[in-house]
Order: structure tokens, then C-alpha cells, then sequence
């Protein structure tokens, strides 16, 4: 997996306190308390075998860099480079191209011009099924320019509409909504799920969890699998955890008040997965 240290992406305090506002950021990251949640999610992420690489500083990007997931996609044919729909993070898939080049994964291509498309809005479902977003982080052209990017590597690709929440400014994407845990599980909050595409899910043989609703808001939807039926949580959901463990999940959880909580970035938003062991 790439990940990105707060070292790197937050920089210094200063800058912090410059950037978290505009970002509209919950509340004021602090760099040392962010420096040892990271150290451990990572030590965590190691110690369940996941292979960890680490973005450099680049001064072109700012906080939400440590969110990695956002700024590319992994596919068949290597990487394809996102257009990000917040304007703040225009930079970020410049920026990891050349890192993911020196890890020998080819650019399989970029999406451009009115195209918008983030990391986050792409679910898979199969190794040739995949959903993907369309709200204010990912347009329509941005999902035909990753279509004919994918050609003939996926067979289907399934349009979600996502709903207005809580406006542009939010944070907001599938992956909100809808965690996969194995290819027959997945995590998801009901009320905000289209009502065709939950359908579409149970249809393929899906089994679904569901999120309640008093820990939709602390990003109990948002869990990241190491493994079939394990993965990892931010701390402080202790409902969803029992639905998950009833499901035969293994939960691991971190603490992640300063990398997760204030810039409403989970588990899969801090990590982008290259490539997986077969099963």
C-alpha cells in the first residue's frame, strides 16, 4: 500500500494552521499528536502483512496529501491518474506520478480537461466489476474517460448517483457508504445507499452490514481489508464492531483523532493498495 506520514503531508504546525480552515477541516491538527496516531496505524498495517510505501514531501500539495487514496487508481494496466474535484488538490496525482513510476508501476493514463474523477468514489467489486460515484467529487466525463481508460480489462461499470448530504464543501464519496470486506461482504450505511444500487449488490450476492445511525457521522462506514473478512477501524464504534465481528469480521482499530477525525479521512482514505496477494 501507499500511505503518506503527516511529516510530509502537514509539514510543520505552521502550515497546518494556514491550510485547515480553508480545507474545511472539523477542528486544528496537531502535527506531534498526528505523528505517533500515523506510526501506529502504519506499525499496525505491517504487523497484518501489508507491504508499506511512503509518499515524499512535495511543497505543490497541501494537508488532504495524506489522503492517497483519492488522487489515483489501480487497475490491470498500472495507474490511472485522477482529476480531483476539490480545486485545493489539483496537484496531488502530478505529484504521485512520479513516485508510483520508481515503484515500476506504469501510467495507464490521466484523466483530463472537464473530467473529475477521485480515488474514493471507485469501489470494486470483482476483479472486473467496479462501482464508481458521481456526486460533486467525480462527473460524468470523468467516469467516460476512466471507462475507455479500464477498456477491456473490467466487464461491467455500475454509475452510483450520490446524494447532495451535506453540500461540496463535505467530504463525500461511495467509500463513504459502502466498505467491501470480502467478495461476498460489505459495510454500508442504508440510508444514504441508492435504492437500485443496493438491490444491485444484494442481486450479485452480496451479503450487507449495516452501519447504524448514530456512527455514520464517526466514519464507521469507512473500514479498510488487509485480508478477507479483516480489516481495520478507526477506534470508537463499538456497534458497528459487533455487527462486524457477527459477520465473522476481525476488527483491528487504531486511534486516529488528528489523521482521521478532523480531516474526515478513514482507513481506505489514507491508503491507496497497489496490488494484492491472490487468495
Amino acid at each position: 500500500m501507499l500511505l503518506k506520514r503527516p511529516e510530509e503531508a502537514f509539514v510543520n504546525q505552521p502550515a497546518i494552521d494556514r491550510q485547515w480552515q480553508i480545507l474545511h477541516y472539523a477542528d486544528r491538527p496537531v502535527l506531534e499528536k498526528a505523528v505517533l496516531e500515523h506510526r501506529g496505524f502504519s506499525a499496525l498495517l505491517e504487523s497484518l502483512g501489508v507491504d508499506t510505501h511512503y509518499l515524499p514531501r512535495d511543497d505543490s500539495v497541501g494537508l488532504d496529501s495524506i489522503y492517497v487514496r483519492d488522487a489515483s487508481v489501480v487497475c490491470d494496466r498500472g495507474v490511472v491518474l485522477c482529476r480531483m474535484g476539490k480545486d485545493a488538490r489539483e496537484t496531488e496525482p502530478e505529484s504521485q506520478r512520479e513516485f508510483l513510476q520508481e515503484l515500476g508501476w506504469p501510467i495507464a493514463g490521466a484523466i483530463r480537461g472537464e473530467g473529475r474523477l477521485e480515488g474514493g468514489d471507485v469501489v470494486w467489486l470483482g476483479p472486473k466489476k467496479l462501482a464508481v460515484g458521481l456526486g460533486y467529487r467525480t462527473n460524468a466525463e470523468g467516469i467516460r474517460q476512466f471507462s475507455e481508460i479500464l477498456g477491456d480489462t473490467i466487464d461491467e461499470l455500475l454509475t452510483v448517483p450520490l446524494p447532495h448530504w451535506r453540500g461540496p464543501d463535505d467530504v463525500f464519496h461511495l467509500m463513504s457508504i459502502l466498505s467491501p470486506l470480502d467478495h461476498d461482504l460489505a459495510l454500508v450505511y442504508a440510508p444514504l445507499l441508492p435504492a437500485v444500487f443496493r438491490a444491485e449488490l444484494l442481486a450479485s450476492g452480496l451479503e450487507l452490514v449495516d452501519v447504524p445511525d448514530g456512527e455514520f457521522e464517526t466514519m464507521a462506514c469507512n473500514v479498510l481489508a488487509v485480508a478477507p473478512r479483516q480489516c481495520v477501524a478507526l477506534a470508537g464504534n463499538p456497534e458497528t464492531r459487533r455487527r462486524l465481528e457477527a459477520a465473522g469480521v476481525v476488527v483491528h482499530e487504531y486511534g486516529g483523532d488528528d489523521i482521521s477525525v478532523k480531516g474526515a479521512g478513514g482507513p481506505t482514505c489514507l491508503t491507496r493498495p497497489l496490488t494484492r496477494d491472490p487468495v
